[in-house]
């Protein structure tokens, strides 16, 4: 399919679908004549054909995209009627039915982007991955801990580390979450970095709010981030 955006009337179109969709709905509509509609959406310039492919994490969905749309403008985060369609191309998968059949919306911000809010505009199921991805597409294996996970559950750790543009934007400090909490053997998140317990992600976040005070920790090394937490990051630190 030829990439496309909404125009205004193709994005107040997709907030009434999802308001008609609602949570926890069996809803079999699912969206897909939208993505095509005249007078709703325009064809992206240059030309560019998604084809269709099944994400199993937010990685593979952002390299994918980072390569794909590489014919576009750099700055193209703010462009919420190609974020909001693609939200759309890839509803499926960003809202899987669960066992029963129910699908589960979750907060508008995860379908339009919340353009102008950057604690919520990573919560964006397709521009959030996308934009970690491109701030270190220098070295993508750094920023895996807020890829690693399903399209439709981001989790608490990139919630976290996402809240401050300045953390996520940071070579120092994602590459030492990602020494943290990246379990290297499943690909995927430690057992404990989730939650509001010792050295979970929810801390680091504190902690580093409080070292930014005095320190300026955008131009440190992962190491040195990593040997100023407190010995209750140990358990994730020794590992």
């Amino acid at each position: 399919m030829r990439l496309r955006k909404f125009n205004n009337g193709g994005l107040r179109a997709f907030g009434d679908f999802l308001d008609q969709f609602g949570n926890g709905t069996t809803g079999n509509d699912l969206g897909g004549e939208l993505l095509q509609r005249a007078g709703y959406v325009e064809v992206v310039q240059p030309e560019i054909r998604l084809r269709p492919r099944v994400f199993s994490t937010r990685y593979e969905l952002a390299e994918y995209l980072n390569q794909q749309l590489l014919p576009l403008e750099a700055d193209i985060d703010r462009d919420r009627g190609l974020w909001a369609w693609l939200a759309l191309y890839l509803f499926e998968q960003l809202c899987p039915a669960d066992s029963r059949g129910v699908r589960r919306l979750g907060e508008r911000a995860r379908w339009v982007p919340a353009v102008g809010n950057f604690r919520r505009y990573y919560r964006h199921l397709v521009a959030g991955p996308f934009g970690v991805f491109r701030a270190h597409r220098d070295d993508p294996e750094r920023a895996r801990v807020l890829l690693c996970t399903p399209l439709h559950r981001p989790g608490e750790v990139v919630e976290q580390l996402t809240s401050r543009q300045e953390f996520v934007r940071s070579e120092a400090i994602v590459g030492a979450a990602n020494r943290l909490y990246l379990d290297p053997e499943s690909g995927g998140i430690k057992r404990g970095a989730a939650g509001r317990g010792p050295a979970s992600a929810r801390r680091l976040a504190d902690v580093l709010n409080q070292l930014d005070v005095t320190w300026d920790l955008y131009e440190m090394s992962p190491d040195a981030i990593l040997s100023m937490l407190p010995s209750e990051f140990d358990r994730f630190r020794d590992e």
